[in-house]
């Protein structure tokens, strides 16, 4: 069948709004039918741009929906995982044991090629693992595992430095993290004590697609 006569079947057959991009040459005619089952098969994905910085990659914190969305250069959702916030909810003020609001970048980031379960403790990499005997020993320990991804806050005021009342608001002094937690934390539920929790294996996966500098976004209603 010659070109023409497939584009006149396609018009009849109620597609003749099927069309070459401008930009695109016209495939040659033996290979018709393969082009045209790439265009029928391909998925458009619904994008959320960076609306911080335009053209950078990003991570959404949603604490709604207790979830971490991780979003490409062009703003097309690449992973999402289930986390754990603050137990107290959300506030930006030193020792309330709540999630800080608002725009950071992952400032440093702890653990390179250690085991999932390792004990971090003070920033330190441990030789010791977490275990659920170990949790049942020390039942109200909060276990910080695996990897550290330290935020700090980028809005003065807000997660940054200082409030005009003097309250320290500071996300990196106050060691917020993303970091990984035990196997007994609920995720999907908020249980933490102003840190973003995920599973061992979940914060290894982030870890690394998540370089220095990244931008990320605390979101309360996300």
């Amino acid at each position: 069948m010659t070109l023409p006569r497939i584009l006149l079947w396609l018009t009849l057959a109620g597609l003749s709004h099927v069309a070459l991009a401008a930009s695109e040459p016209a495939p040659a005619e033996t290979d018709w039918a393969h082009w045209l089952s790439g265009q029928q098969q391909t998925t458009l994905h619904p994008a959320w741009p960076n609306p911080r910085t335009p053209g950078a990659p990003w991570i959404k914190v949603g604490v709604r929906s207790q979830t971490l969305s991780v979003f490409d250069e062009a703003g097309v959702l690449i992973q999402r995982y289930p986390v754990s916030t603050a137990r107290r909810g959300v506030g930006e003020v030193q020792n309330s044991y709540q999630t800080p609001r608002g725009w950071h970048r992952i400032c440093e980031k702890i653990g390179d090629q250690a085991p999932a379960d390792t004990i971090i403790f003070r920033r330190e990499v441990t030789p010791w693992k977490y275990t659920p005997e170990l949790h049942a020993e020390y039942p109200n320990k909060d276990w910080i595992l695996t990897r550290i991804l330290w935020l700090c806050g980028q809005e003065p005021g807000l997660n940054q430095g200082n409030r005009d009342d003097g309250a320290l608001v500071d996300s990196y002094a106050r060691y917020i993290y993303i970091h990984g937690a035990g196997g007994h934390v609920q995720m999907g539920a908020p249980t933490s004590l102003g840190c973003v929790r995920m599973t061992s294996d979940a914060v290894i996966d982030l870890y690394q697609r998540a370089p220095v500098g990244m931008e990320v976004l605390i979101d309360e209603q996300g």
